[in-house]
């Protein structure tokens, strides 16, 4: 059982923000987030697209935006719970106690949902037969590329990660790429790398082609990948890669007796509760009158979320209000000497 003061459900900038705010005030945290690397909707879908909003920074891309976030939590060692959903939620007395899809229990005195607008869950294959093999010999990302090493790996899809790691693997891998169309959506160099190497014969690129299905029995054996004119071909495949992008999903936050209101979490605005006890809402997930979807309102959620959850996580002291700049405590927090 992890024992801390408050968990965090979300790692986008927002729930990185709170989890700096929570460590200047002097409460401890944990970090669970569906995805498998911190940063959100910042790193998963836009990591090289400027962002030109962040207060005092002109120009920033989401990569970067997360990366300066992390240095700056880094003083206070928080543990992140990556690839990992929050499936169960109970109360016993004054605390939570939460459980995670990987079955990790926390003992927690508050939670803070930074989930954007739900757990993003990769789009996957519409052909039947891809189930079995999932987490098998078939992914939607990648945690080990290692495991490639010298094997035939078939890659579907046209954005970036598909792209990206169609290249990375044709170093060390007989690779595969099918895509639907004859464009890609990810950046013309990829593209251009891609085709360079298709020509080289580095790796094999089928376009216009989709899946068919899939063939193998405790593993995946072959592919068949069918053109948009009819014809079939069957592929030598020792892993299946699907690279579709994703999609958000609620999920198990339905069941927590939260006010929902258009697939978000009203809260008021004083604190960024909900109408749980305990429970708190920040960034794009959270609703009340006058919202703005935008990474500096959550900033400002956040800070607030994050004194709401003291009088639970400390309740016989008072929080005392102080600026970082004269707050000693604060500072030896975050390990400024002076």
């Amino acid at each position: 059982m992890n024992k801390t003061d408050v968990l965090i459900i979300g790692a986008g900038p927002t729930g990185l923000f709170c989890a700096h705010q929570l460590g200047i005030i002097g409460l401890s945290c944990e970090i669970v987030d569906n995805l498998d690397k911190a940063g959100g909707q910042c790193i998963e879908l836009y990591p090289d697209k400027p962002i030109y909003d962040i207060p005092a920074v002109p120009e920033c891309t989401g990569e970067e935006l997360t990366n300066s976030l992390l240095k700056q939590i880094k003083p206070f060692n928080i543990k992140f719970h990556l690839n990992e959903r929050v499936e169960e939620l109970n109360k016993n007395q004054n605390r939570w106690h939460v459980k995670t899809s990987a079955g990790i229990e926390f003992d927690v005195a508050a939670i803070v949902i930074a989930g954007g607008v739900g757990s993003f869950v990769p789009r996957k294959f519409s052909v039947k037969e891809c189930e079995k093999f999932e987490g098998n010999s078939l992914f939607y990302s990648i945690k080990d590329k290692s495991i490639f090493k010298d094997k035939t790996i078939s890659i579907f899809g046209g954005g970036d990660s598909a792209l990206d790691w169609a290249i990375e693997l044709s170093n060390e891998s007989k690779v595969n790429l099918i895509h639907r169309r004859d464009g890609f959506s990810g950046v013309e160099a990829s593209v251009q790398k891609v085709k360079e190497l298709n020509e080289k014969g580095k790796l094999n690129l089928y376009t216009k082609y989709q899946m068919d299905t899939v063939l193998g029995d405790k593993k995946i054996e072959s592919v068949k990948i069918k053109h948009d004119e009819g014809e079939i071909q069957e592929i030598k495949s020792d892993y299946v890669l699907g690279f579709f992008g994703l999609i958000m999903q609620l999920g198990p936050i339905l069941d927590w007796g939260l006010n929902i209101n258009k697939k978000t979490v009203e809260v008021n605005t004083e604190n960024f509760e909900t109408n749980v006890q305990g429970i708190f809402a920040i960034g794009d997930i959270c609703s009340y009158p006058g919202k703005l979807k935008l990474i500096l309102s959550g900033f400002h959620e956040g800070a607030l979320a994050a004194r709401g959850c003291f009088k639970y996580a400390k309740p016989d002291e008072k929080l005392r209000f102080e600026f970082t700049t004269t707050s000693k405590a604060a500072q030896e927090r975050l390990g400024i000497k002076k």
